[in-house]
């Protein structure tokens, strides 16, 4: 009727799509029995793996699909899922009160939130052309990467062991260092969370909803898809402080193929019983760390950056990074019975002598305002 009595189409775009085929490109067909039904995928796997796989496609091509394409699509689902149900863990009891301003965070926040102005932008955008292939690649990258493999990993230690800040009152100068570093943390996953919900609602609907009632953010609205993209500032972006945790990173990664050998020969059972020195030719890499905890970066109970044109032979190397030596050696001292970190005994608080004096601060905080 729009068209034939008003002369307007009834919508204002179109998008169009190539035919569906088999994972080897064919034409699908009842007599040759490659036909895949939707129905049968919602029954085994739910709407959303079938969602994922449609926008994870290129629909100006003809889409393949088969069992083995659809599995991918399922532990596409369970690292994007299992990412928001660890947030969603991170910020159980979190309010605004707690919230920390980013000028008094450390760099490691400030890089998540630039990385998250940077994805705002490249997901907008991608979102107004209907890209939706670059919008997964985009969050599942940000999810398996960024996140779980570098931020969850490096800050999970400070989630479980610094001081909570329900214990604020308590704090001494001291304790509000590490008490603080947690709370950065908390608003860090609090503004990941809220743009994580909404980026992925429109591919992942259920989901999203099902996790959005159970956030802090539920009472902003009835449903996550009445809520809007939240405003990312532009102040967030920091290309400076990136180009440096490119840098920490690169060493990080030869640090970890390190511990991972480490683990296969059985040598040590977790990074922290490491404490490996690290052989590094540029100056540049080690002026990176300057301001930061190697170790707490590393996951180890020690570490030591060395300035040296090579090692000493025997240390372990990766091929594609020049210049970076590590030597995974054994830390020392005792086992926190708290944080499971090697520390020096003789630096433990008298009255908890099995702790790292980090540990013994959140303990004695813990006891003064709930003991």
């Amino acid at each position: 009727e729009s068209c034939a009595t008003r002369g307007i189409a009834p919508y204002k775009q179109v998008l169009t799509h190539g035919f569906i085929v088999d994972a080897e490109g064919k034409k699908m067909s009842k007599s040759i029995g490659n036909t895949i039904e939707p129905q049968e995928i919602q029954k085994q796997y739910g709407i959303e793996i079938l969602r994922i796989w449609t926008a994870s496609g290129d629909y100006t091509e003809d889409l393949r699909i088969s069992d083995e394409i659809i599995k991918g699509s399922v532990e596409t689902y369970r690292k994007l899922r299992n990412t928001v149900r660890y947030l969603l863990g991170a910020l159980d009891g979190w309010s605004e009160a707690e919230a920390l301003p980013r000028d008094e965070m450390p760099s490691l926040e400030r890089w998540v939130l630039h990385r998250l102005a940077e994805l705002d932008g490249q997901i907008r955008a991608a979102y107004n052309v209907y890209d939706f292939k670059r919008v997964m690649a985009l969050l599942i990258n940000f999810c398996g990467v960024d996140l779980s493999a570098v931020y969850f990993d490096i800050r999970k230690d400070s989630l479980y062991c610094d001081p909570r800040f329900d214990t604020q009152s308590a704090w001494d100068k001291d304790t509000a260092v590490f008490g603080n570093r947690r709370r950065a943390a908390r608003t860090v996953m609090a503004a990941v969370l809220e743009r994580l919900l909404t980026w992925l609602a429109p591919v992942m609907p259920f989901t999203m909803e099902e996790a959005f009632l159970e956030s802090h953010l539920k009472d902003r609205a009835e449903s996550v898809h009445l809520l809007q993209f939240a405003e990312t500032p532009e102040g967030w972006k920091d290309d400076v402080l990136a180009a440096r945790w490119a840098k920490i990173f690169t060493v990080r990664r030869v640090v970890t193929g390190a511990l991972e050998v480490e683990r296969r020969e059985k040598r040590i059972g977790a990074s922290l019983e490491a404490a490996p020195k690290v052989h590094i030719a540029d100056q540049a890499l080690i002026d990176a760390f300057k301001g930061e905890s190697a170790a707490d970066i590393f996951i180890t109970s020690g570490a030591e950056l060395i300035h040296t044109s090579n090692g000493n032979g025997g240390g372990f190397t990766l091929d594609d990074t020049d210049g970076v030596v590590v030597y995974p050696e054994k830390a020392d001292g005792i086992k926190c019975r708290r944080s499971w970190k090697y520390f020096d005994p003789s630096t433990a608080d008298p009255a908890f002598p099995d702790i790292t004096p980090r540990d013994a601060l959140t303990v004695k905080a813990w006891d003064k305002v709930h003991g």
